[in-house]
């Protein structure tokens, strides 16, 4: 992996403007991973690749990472500040393979959900749906004693089983932060989602270059391509000369 250039970073951004939410982290690492194809992006695990965007993020913007969290009892604010190396979990083997399982009489195939899953489901907020369209699509194998079974078939004890099996497999396409609330004590998790909190990050950067840009081509006739290929301490200097 390396990390990308302003004018990389950018064109990225621009491509991701006009794409739905689970394509855009593949079009970042994709800038990034030049020696990795599109296909073999997309087929990686949810969790294989938001550690890959972990990484990424470290490199442009740093380790440190600062949200926000309402407390759910209270609604007190709580800032969070944390580290990359926080949430990052130890890189487990590459399980593209399937995975099995054998309970209750059940002998069950299934992998772990990749981008190209996720670009299956049509409505995020229905949690039912969404989980049975990953079982549908990730689930290649039901046989109990030699009968071919499909989903449907399956009672919901082993159904539990699968997706539990699913999140130890792929630790970190779940991250859960562990929050007291400071004003009632109240004790909770939150979920973390690198996708949304990294995309964000680059949606602000983003536009407040380009206004660098508007600034520095408009008070010295300077060229685009010529302004991102400087530094950005040396924009920043000849902003504050024209800001005075």
């Amino acid at each position: 992996m390396r990390s990308l250039s302003t004018q990389a970073l950018l064109d990225a951004w621009y491509r991701g403007l006009t794409e739905p939410l689970h394509r855009r982290p593949l079009t970042l690492l994709f800038a990034a991973c030049p020696d990795i194809a599109w296909e073999a992006l997309s087929s990686m695990s949810i969790g294989r690749r938001d550690a890959k965007l972990l990484n990424l993020r470290k490199r442009i913007f740093g380790t440190n990472l600062n949200s926000i969290a309402t407390c759910p009892v209270c609604e007190e604010r709580l800032e969070l500040n944390f580290k990359v190396s926080d949430i990052l979990v130890e890189a487990s083997p590459d399980t593209t393979d399937a995975l099995c399982l054998d309970e209750d009489g059940y002998m069950v195939k299934f992998r772990l959900p990749n981008s190209k899953d996720l670009a299956a489901i049509t409505d995020p907020s229905d949690e039912d749906a969404t989980r049975r369209i990953l079982l549908e699509r990730c689930v290649t194998h039901i046989v109990q004693d030699e009968r071919h079974l499909d989903i449907d078939d399956l009672p919901p004890q082993v159904i539990d089983t699968i997706t539990g099996k699913m999140a130890e497999a792929d630790p970190q396409a779940d991250v859960q932060l562990a929050l007291v609330c400071p004003a009632c004590a109240n004790e909770w998790q939150e979920s973390f989602d690198i996708v949304l909190y990294f995309w964000t990050e680059i949606e602000a950067w983003g536009r407040r270059v380009l206004h660098e840009v508007h600034a520095l081509a408009s008070a010295y006739g300077w060229h685009e391509t010529d302004i991102l290929e400087m530094h950005s301490w040396r924009r920043q200097f000849y902003l504050n000369l024209i800001q005075g």
